[in-house]
């Protein structure tokens, strides 16, 4: 085996939260094949341009790129197929009612692994911030970043 497998996973996509304000979070369950859980637990994934969306009334999360399994035969899976999510109906009802207001967007927030092993995915419902607004998460971060220096 080249590359370690870690049994813990927890990928964050740090972009997100720049870009969008959460309003609801979620933890979904993934359906994936053997290939894309031992490339996950290698932790080769890529957030990069990553949504979620419904088709034919089930959410599937989209441009979600889990690389190739190193060790995989001609059973490798795709990188960047559509994966589906599995949520309860209750937390579907929301989404869809979420989903109506303009601007709303599904987007994947952090990817980990659960004590039995199970990948799941926070996803959450979130609206895109605007040019002002990133410059003030700047801002923010900028000072925090001081006052740690400080000691304060």
């Amino acid at each position: 085996m080249s590359e370690k497998i870690v049994k813990k996973v927890d990928i964050k996509n740090r972009r997100a939260s720049f870009e969008y304000f959460f309003l609801e979070e979620f933890t979904t369950g993934m359906v994936l094949t053997g290939t894309e859980i031992k490339s996950i637990r290698q932790g080769k994934v890529n957030f990069q341009d990553a949504y979620c969306l419904f088709m034919d009334g089930e959410l599937f999360i989209r441009s979600l790129h889990i690389s190739p399994y190193t060790e995989g035969t001609h059973y490798n899976h795709e990188p960047m197929r559509d994966r589906k999510l599995l949520i309860t109906k209750r937390e579907r009802k929301k989404l869809i009612e979420g989903l109506k207001d303009v601007g709303l967007t599904i987007i994947p927030v952090r990817l980990f692994t659960s004590e039995r092993g199970l990948a799941k995915l926070h996803i959450a419902l979130a609206k895109g911030k605007k040019l002002y607004d990133k410059r003030d998460s700047i801002k923010e971060r900028d000072v925090k970043r001081e006052n740690d220096r400080a000691g304060y």
